[in-house]
């Protein structure tokens, strides 16, 4: 495995992690419907918008220039009521209508006009084409294709009789208008919590998983990784692919119906138009192809050198104690420097990359709307396309563009999420700590007998560790093993509980193969007391029941009391309700290892195993350490591994233990009368306290 884990590179898209993430939303198909329904409501809301635009436009606001036909009062025709006659609005005159009959509404210096004849649009409304004569009533427009038509000039009372029709029109469009975005953003909003809440609620899923995964792992599995990468895995990665289920999955899908609806709108309105907007997608897609193969290149190292800051950033607080000793700061801020140098250009290259990509749809897009002015400017000009179809394709442009906008951001989101999936399932695949053992232990029965028989362990291959042990610790008894760093002593403890297994021999309780016991039933009975006491966030007494239920106040204190640690508890000002801060740092060693043994006997184990519990205790502590000790260990086996000889001269057996292999065996006394390792272990000892 490579140092830096980030640089594994993967696909920008894989169908297998696509397929297997998408396993976790099959609970949720319900509300990922629900979405794509508000989905597909809010699509068409932003759809409906420019529509309406053009509909107001053409139909009403310009439906002025749209014809008139003249009838008596008299013939039931519904209508504009204007001086005894009956105008009604028409698309378009039919044949049989004649000219005298036929009125539109004309603006020539803004001043409207009631004109009684036909005239091409493109005629209409122009002082400088269209010449006025006649009196304060009546008068003639002397239009460019040589008609010369009778006017009535309107005052403002009129022209809004003339065009309540299209006022009433304006007021409907105006109120579907609103309440379309009303109804966008209540959509949007209940998309966005939907979708929020399936994104959460899958990634909670995923990381009760990867938590629980992770506590059935082997302790080999956390020698090879690293607490930090572990975090990281059930943190930062999980969130990521929380982007990709809310921004990304139904996002692509909004992208698509806007797409779909509006090429199928555009199509629908103008062909042609429609044709040069779609002329520009070889473009775009040539744009988007080298934007995917350079931004996955800057993605990747912003990726590779993000990690390498964090590794660095986290070594140099982790060791600043050991920095600031030495007064390497100068020196150490300048390794700093040059990975932060890295991450900063590797960052601006992904900006580059982004930058580029954006402005260039954004110029293909104003190109676009440049070309569609200029084809459809003329066009409008000349009457044979409306004004409002122009305006709804420029606005469809911005919609037809902006999904191709959305690109970079979507694809750096999906392609981190590949990369967070590949890692999270990399420790989901990896195998869980095999139990193999289907016996229990019963907690009433067990006695407590302890037998290494002839057992070989190694860490790694055949680089053995224990070479051959063998020994026996009676129920009731205290073995006490000693001997120099890395003589296996802790290796022993690690095989008790199954935390590793032998590779050859056996280990028995009660005559039982420990192989064949399950490991929660194994580990409930023997309990470890190690020189590292850990504490977790919480009280004291949360820390001691470790939430164990079965285990009442009461008996938490019993215990406490019973190893000494209820004096120094009760001093402190919220007692068993203390908040343990910072690992218990605001407590002293041999503190920390008084509720280390609080915690022991309140699970009152069958075996107690003590792993250096004595070390760097201060004398007067230490003699309420051994006091604790001597009752912990009265009525049950104990095996207590220690570097202070003066701790373990009342065992009932010590063992000496030297590169993997048993040396001696046997009492203090009878050790010391061999005068062999222990001897010389005890001497060099005697002698360092005498100094």
């Amino acid at each position: 495995m490579s140092y830096y884990e980030e640089e594994i590179q993967g696909k920008a898209y894989d169908s297998r992690l696509m397929k297997r993430l998408m396993s976790y939303a099959k609970r949720y198909w319900a509300f990922f419907a629900a979405a794509i329904l508000l989905l597909t409501a809010v699509t068409a809301i932003d759809l409906l918008r420019p529509y309406l635009m053009k509909i107001a436009i053409d139909d009403y606001l310009n439906g002025y220039q749209k014809p008139m036909i003249s009838y008596e009062a008299s013939s039931g025709e519904e209508g504009v009521d204007f001086e005894g006659r009956i105008y009604k609005r028409v698309e378009s005159v039919p044949e049989a209508i004649p000219e005298d009959r036929v009125f539109f509404i004309d603006y020539v210096d803004n001043v409207p006009y009631l004109v009684n004849g036909i005239v091409e649009p493109e005629l209409m409304g122009s002082s400088e084409t269209v010449k006025i004569s006649g009196d304060n009533r009546n008068y003639q427009l002397h239009y460019p294709d040589g008609k010369i038509l009778n006017a009535r000039k309107l005052e403002r009372g009129e022209v809004r009789m003339f065009r309540a029709e299209d006022l009433n029109a304006l007021k409907i469009i105006g109120i579907i208008f609103i309440l379309a975005i009303i109804g966008g953003f209540l959509f949007n909003f209940l998309q966005t919590y939907i979708l929020n809440y399936i994104g959460q609620s899958i990634i909670f899923n995923i990381r009760q998983e990867i938590f629980s995964h992770i506590q059935k792992m082997p302790i080999a599995f956390f020698d090879k990784n690293p607490v930090g990468r572990l975090v990281t895995r059930v943190t930062n990665d999980t969130e990521t692919l929380n982007d990709m289920y809310t921004n990304v999955l139904v996002s692509l899908l909004k992208d698509f119906f806007i797409l779909a609806g509006v090429i199928i709108i555009m199509f629908g309105m103008n062909a042609l138009l429609a044709m040069i907007v779609i002329g520009a997608m070889p473009v775009v897609i040539l744009v988007t192809f080298f934007f995917r193969k350079y931004a996955r290149k800057a993605y990747r190292k912003t990726r590779t050198a993000l990690s390498r800051i964090n590794t660095v950033l986290s070594e140099n607080i982790s060791g600043m104690r050991v920095i600031q000793i030495f007064d390497r700061q100068g020196e150490k801020l300048e390794e700093f420097r040059k990975t932060n140098r890295e991450y900063y250009r590797a960052v601006m290259g992904e900006v580059v990359v982004s930058g580029v990509f954006r402005p260039l749809v954004e110029l293909i897009s104003s190109g676009t709307i440049a070309v569609l002015l200029w084809f459809g400017g003329v066009r409008v000009l000349d009457g044979t396309l409306q004004f409002g179809v122009l305006f709804a394709f420029v606005n469809y442009v911005g919609q037809f563009f902006q999904p191709i906008n959305d690109l970079a951001e979507k694809y750096n989101l999906l392609q981190a999420a590949m990369v967070s999936a590949e890692r999270i399932f990399g420790i989901l695949d990896t195998p869980a700590e095999p139990d193999e053992g289907s016996m229990e232990l019963d907690k009433n029965r067990i006695k407590g007998d302890i037998e290494f028989r002839n057992v070989w362990f190694a860490y790694n291959n055949d680089e053995w560790v224990l070479k051959d042990v063998s020994f026996k610790v009676p129920a009731g008894k205290t073995l006490a093993i000693v001997g120099a760093t890395g003589a296996g002593k802790t290796s022993i403890i690690n095989l008790l509980n199954r935390f590793y297994e032998i590779q050859k021999g056996q280990i028995l309780i009660d005559g039982m193969d420990i192989h064949h016991i399950r490991k929660e039933s194994l580990r409930k009975n023997v309990g470890v007391v190690l020189q590292d006491v850990f504490l977790f966030s919480g009280t004291i007494m949360e820390n001691i029941r470790l939430n164990e239920e079965s285990i009442s106040y009461e008996d938490v204190k019993r215990a406490s009391a019973y190893v000494n640690a209820d004096g120094f508890i009760q001093g402190l000002p919220q007692g068993y309700d203390e908040e343990v801060k910072e690992r218990g740092a605001t407590f002293s060693a041999g503190q920390r290892q008084l509720l280390a043994f609080a915690r022991a006997l309140a699970f009152d184990p069958s075996i107690l195993v003590l792993d250096e519990a004595t070390a760097n205790i201060d004398t007067e502590t230490e003699l309420l350490i051994q006091d604790a000790l001597a009752k912990l260990t009265r009525n049950r086996t104990t095996i207590v591994i220690a570097h202070r000889l003066s701790t373990i001269q009342h065992a009932d057996s010590i063992i000496v233990l030297h590169k993997g292999r048993i040396r001696e065996m046997g009492n203090h006394q009878e050790l010391l009368a061999k005068k062999g390792m222990y001897y010389n272990l005890y001497k060099l000892q005697y002698e360092g306290n005498r100094v």
